[in-house]
């Protein structure tokens, strides 16, 4: 596994990312998972959402979604 530096530039934190890892692209999708970022070029978002929801069979929720049980909560 690699390491990256990270730094500040103006208000904003910065990572500089190993040449092996540059992006062919001017702008990412960022998202965090738990303490991970993830950086993904906006031209392959669109596959990647493809490839998660193939995982799922033809059938899923033909039933619908199961009924959810309210919780009685405090008001504000």
């Amino acid at each position: 596994m690699q390491t990256a530096k990270v730094f500040t530039s103006g208000r904003s934190q910065a990572v500089r990312i190993p040449k092996e890892f540059r992006f062919d692209t001017e702008e990412v999708f960022i998202n965090r998972v738990g303490d991970a970022v993830i950086l993904m070029p906006i031209s392959k978002a669109q596959d990647v959402y493809r490839q998660g929801v193939s995982g799922f069979s033809a059938d899923f929720l033909a039933d619908g979604r199961p009924e959810q049980i309210s919780t009685p909560r405090e008001g504000l």
